[in-house]
């Protein structure tokens, strides 16, 4: 991955509000499939959706929120490209922001190479 993304990733600002917070988990879904227990480490970001609960970002939001970041920026979300392997194009449209994968496809499965 770009060292220009990378370093947007780790800078995303913490959400201030449901709206954010679903842009940051649109994001992060995205990209679910390559980090392990990922479910695990989204549950007080997404109780923070609930309907009729309160947005209140307490201190085991923003840690999970920070693990998500990192777990972005780490492999195995980062692998080098490699042309003798079967390359896979996933791509994420909506109004705001655009997404795009760039995946191989190895014994173990589907790799991001690029984001």
């Amino acid at each position: 991955m770009d060292s220009i993304k990378v370093q947007q990733i780790l800078n995303w600002p913490q959400p201030k509000n449901i709206m954010a917070l679903q842009s940051f988990l649109g994001f992060a879904n995205f990209y679910c499939r390559f980090i392990k227990n990922y479910y695990k480490k989204i549950t007080a970001l997404t109780s923070l959706l609930k309907k009729d609960s309160p947005f209140i970002f307490n201190e085991e939001a923003l840690s999970q929120f920070q693990i998500l970041k990192e777990a972005f920026t780490t492999s195995p979300i980062l692998s080098h490209f490699n042309p003798s392997l079967p390359a896979i194009v996933e791509t994420d449209a909506s109004d705001y922001p655009l997404g795009a994968i760039l995946s191989h496809v190895n014994y173990s499965g589907k790799h991001a190479i690029a984001v």
